[in-house]
């Protein structure tokens, strides 16, 4: 049993000992399928702290020849699958985190010599009938020796495999190097039965090609049939929630939103985190991820500052992600900083709708934070006169909630220009930024002549507030926006909801930059 050849079992083992361990075993059945194929590469990118070593310890323990973990997989779900038997502790292993060979910027030098010397010198020590290789300092050609010779091949598990392109974001020389070092360890060659790799970015391109393109991929935008294996999914969250006495409602509004495929998928590491400590706070929080983020807002490429505050109001945002280079400093459009933001944990991405927005109100705290340090001239005054506009509302106050929305325009003029009634929704849905507490995610259809209403608010269960339906008028009127409520039945379409329900008119007088509003209230029987 070596470190990086053949390792043992202890990292699955303390996994399996912590007080919350959620089974995701099942995942060797597809990797099972992949072992001596031509689609035997694979690699899973996730945001930190969503799964990925805890994954890669696991595979270590089951496919290693240096340990024996029939007992540790017992009675799991990896367990009962047909392929299990087949491949326990059958394979020679060779497991590498790349970040405990780059602890400092100072190795980036030298870190492949290091990773090739380390794991040859095990080699030696593993196979010590091979004569120590003749002398050779390439991995590969040592690989490819002790093939021809036993014709046993190898599993790698690479963690961390992006921390290079994370590190020395400007150094081309080093990600190339890097880069040829992994094609040559990988590519045509016979000794690789299975080559998993995992990190925060998927494998890099340049222009419209991979520079490892024999890998397929399984990212936060393409997760294809990897969903559920990286993260919660909303049974596993629920069933914890019962075990620990943990409200649930609370649990998904703070940390669900991830949509990878057709799964919602949990933040692992605050869901864990609340169970342990019974609080609600964000904790996934990091110096090199908030950082990311404050820094790539800042650029506002294409206007990404509106959009960000467009997504902090609920709304999603159209997004083309292939044109990423899966690095963190190639971007050429607003699509480009958005998509590694999905990468990064702090966007979701809808395959469907090929939209993208902030999951849940964890996340919406970091925004928060980054968009306060960030120097947003007139954002946070805007957000924080949200609630007594909320509160004006629920009162029937309309001349007050029209002077409200005149200050949060006024204040946000160097960020969000009006042009049309799609910005004046944004404006709305910046004003109400504090339903949050008390409502669901809003409903909007943006005026298209299809009959319905603008935004509508419908209250969380047991929150004892209205339900609020918003119309806007551009250059026309408040009194025009409640008619057209009425006309065209908007509050009949609350299908499953009862009770109070208010009626918002809102009207934007360009030429007199004038709010007008009108509220009114109706109940549903």
């Amino acid at each position: 049993m070596g470190i990086y050849v053949n390792p043992g079992n202890t990292a699955f083992r303390k996994a399996l000992n912590s007080e919350i361990y959620i089974d995701k075993t099942d995942l060797i059945a597809a990797t099972n399928k992949r072992i001596d194929t031509i689609n035997c590469f694979m690699c899973v990118s996730r945001p930190r702290r969503f799964g990925k070593s805890m994954a890669a310890d696991m595979l270590v323990a089951y496919y290693s020849k240096g340990c024996d973990s029939r007992s540790l997989f017992a009675g799991r779900k990896g367990e009962k699958e047909a392929s299990f038997q087949t491949h326990l502790n059958r394979y020679h292993v060779i497991r590498l985190d790349i970040q405990q060979f780059l602890e400092s910027r100072h190795e980036l030098e030298l870190f492949i010599k290091t990773i090739e010397e380390t794991v040859i010198q095990e080699l030696c020590e593993e196979f010590p009938e091979q004569k120590s290789f003749n002398g050779q300092t390439r991995l590969k050609t040592v690989l490819n020796q002790i093939f021809t010779r036993t014709g046993e091949g190898f599993i790698f598990i690479i963690d961390e495999w992006d921390c290079v392109f994370r590190i020395a974001k400007e150094r081309k020389d080093i990600q190339k190097d890097y880069l040829d070092f992994l094609r040559g360890l990988f590519k045509g060659q016979n000794y690789v039965s299975l080559a998993y790799m995992t990190g925060i970015l998927p494998v890099k391109k340049y222009g419209e090609h991979s520079a490892l393109n024999i890998f397929d991929e399984y990212s936060m935008a393409s997760p294809k049939n990897l969903d559920r294996y990286f993260g919660f999914i909303e049974e596993e969250v629920q069933e914890q929630c019962k075990k620990y006495n943990i409200a649930f409602a609370e649990m998904k509004k703070w940390y669900d939103g991830y949509l990878l495929g057709s799964c919602h998928i949990y933040n692992p590491k605050s869901v864990a985190d609340a169970l342990m400590w019974k609080t609600f706070q964000s904790y996934w929080t990091g110096t090199e991820t908030y950082e990311a983020l404050k820094t790539y807002i800042d650029l506002d490429f294409d206007g990404l500052k509106n959009t960000i505050i467009e997504m902090l109001g609920s709304m999603h945002c159209k997004i083309d992600p292939s044109t990423f280079q899966n690095d963190m400093t190639t971007f050429k459009t607003k699509d480009d900083v958005l998509t590694l933001l999905i990468h990064l944990g702090y966007l979701t991405y809808d395959t469907q709708k090929e939209e993208t927005f902030i999951p849940n109100h964890e996340i919406s705290l970091e925004f928060l934070r980054a968009v306060k340090t960030g120097g947003w001239d007139g954002l946070m005054q805007a957000l924080e006169r949200s609630e007594q506009l909320l509160e004006r509302t629920w009162a029937l106050d309309g001349t007050a909630v029209a002077k409200g929305l005149s200050a949060i325009h006024s204040e946000t003029a160097s960020l969000l220009k009006y042009n049309d009634e799609n910005s004046l929704t944004c404006t709305i849905l910046m004003a109400y930024y504090s339903a949050k507490s008390c409502y669901m995610n809003p409903i909007m259809e943006l005026p298209s002549g299809k009959g319905f209403a603008d935004v509508v608010y419908l209250p969380r269960r047991n929150a004892g507030k209205p339900a609020l339906i918003v119309e806007l008028k551009w250059n026309r009127s408040a009194e025009g926006a409640i008619r057209q409520i009425h006309d065209r039945q908007y509050a009949d379409w609350i299908k499953e909801y009862t009770g109070e329900i208010l009626l918002v008119g809102i009207n934007y007088e360009r030429k007199s930059k004038r709010h007008m509003c009108v509220i009114e209230t109706v109940m549903k029987e």
